[in-house]
């Protein structure tokens, strides 16, 4: 909720808001009490807040975890005290697979997954020579991890750089020296903001045409990046424009409440106050129902802002990938445009290594 990452914070919640209100302010018929924190994306800071929040304030449910660098320190004191933690962001790769986790739900993604589809996408495309840059943390290396999962053309250099870091001179003099085809990129909240427009400020978005994910170029970052980021193509689980009836009242109620489109946060925000809500209901309220909640849970009975959606064994969604470009709409204002289809169906890739049967 603060530093760089919090504009995607603040999304989370004020999806989550929105999906509440839809629900008539209860979740599964209850009254709610919402209570944030902000572990400034910190693991550290992450443990305090999700301790005081299990100690003193007796929460029934944890949710929000933008980074997963802090899901990974908080999942298992969560979900060890019999909390159910339902993550509106992070998915990191261990805790899909091996270390996967009963009480442990993630609404949003497997952190491989969206970057599977355009590393798909660059492969169809014919790509030979590709340059790739993350943050140097869990969700960075599995983000590159998933694109060589589908890419199976030439690595010109796979570059790490520091967590926030707000300078990339250095790292670009390389990437030029390099003369890779393409470049792909996976730089969330403010590191995607910097990225961007020092990548275009520099002259190498005309030279080496940039690929991402929605997660830098999302709509809670576009309006910071400006005209940097449009023509920009990248993947997404979902888009402002998927036409289904959810989304179309989820973006204008969004719209109307914030004034401005909402990010693909806002719609997992939304989407997990209205999935905490479906299994409240199926447990008719009683919250000492573990059993009875976490198979309301697996079964995921709520409408989804994406359309088709369902939980894998491993708690993580199956669910579509599509591709998307930066664009202005008819008002003028940088947005997101499906221009393809990636996956149908799309599964993670560590499901096996987990043990849980359903």
């Amino acid at each position: 909720m603060s530093g760089p990452g919090a504009s995607l914070g603040m999304d989370i919640l004020d999806g989550f808001k929105l999906g509440l209100k839809h629900c008539g302010d209860k979740l599964g018929g209850l009254p709610v009490e919402v209570i944030v924190g902000d572990d400034q994306m910190k693991p550290e800071v992450g443990v305090q807040v999700s301790t005081r929040m299990m100690e003193k304030d007796k929460v029934d449910f944890v949710t929000g975890i933008v980074f997963s660098n802090v899901m990974m320190a908080v999942a298992k004191p969560i979900t060890d005290a019999g909390i159910f933690l339902i993550s509106a962001n992070a998915g990191p790769s261990p805790l899909a697979g091996a270390g996967c986790m009963p009480n442990l739900f993630t609404v949003s993604w497997q952190n491989d997954q969206t970057h599977e589809a355009m590393g798909k996408y660059l492969q169809d495309k014919g790509i030979k020579r590709l340059y790739l840059m993350a943050p140097n943390y869990q969700a960075g290396k599995d983000g590159l991890e998933g694109v060589k999962r589908y890419f199976k053309g030439e690595i010109v250099a796979e570059v790490y750089t520091e967590v926030n870091q707000p300078d990339y001179a250095a790292e670009l003099t390389q990437l030029r020296a390099a003369n890779p085809e393409a470049v792909f990129v996976f730089y969330p909240g403010g590191m995607g903001v910097n990225f961007i427009k020092q990548y275009a400020q520099a002259g190498l978005k005309e030279k080496y045409p940039l690929y991402t994910t929605a997660f830098t170029t999302n709509q809670a970052v576009l309006p910071a990046m400006g005209d940097a980021a449009l023509g920009i193509i990248n993947a997404s689980f979902w888009s402002p424009d998927l036409d289904n009836a959810v989304n179309k009242k989820f973006v204008a109620d969004f719209q109307a409440a914030y004034n401005h489109l909402p990010s693909l946060f806002a719609a997992q925000g939304y989407d997990t106050a209205l999935l905490i809500d479906s299994a409240i209901r199926q447990v008719n309220g009683d919250l000492n129902d573990k059993d009875g909640l976490r198979a309301a849970f697996r079964k995921a009975d709520f409408k989804s802002v994406r359309g088709s959606f369902r939980f894998n064994h491993n708690h993580f969604p199956i669910q579509d990938f599509y591709i998307r470009q930066v664009v202005k709409d008819s008002n003028g204002i940088l947005t997101n445009k499906i221009t393809g289809v990636a996956f149908q169906d799309h599964a993670d890739a560590y499901h096996e290594q987990c043990s849980m049967k359903w």
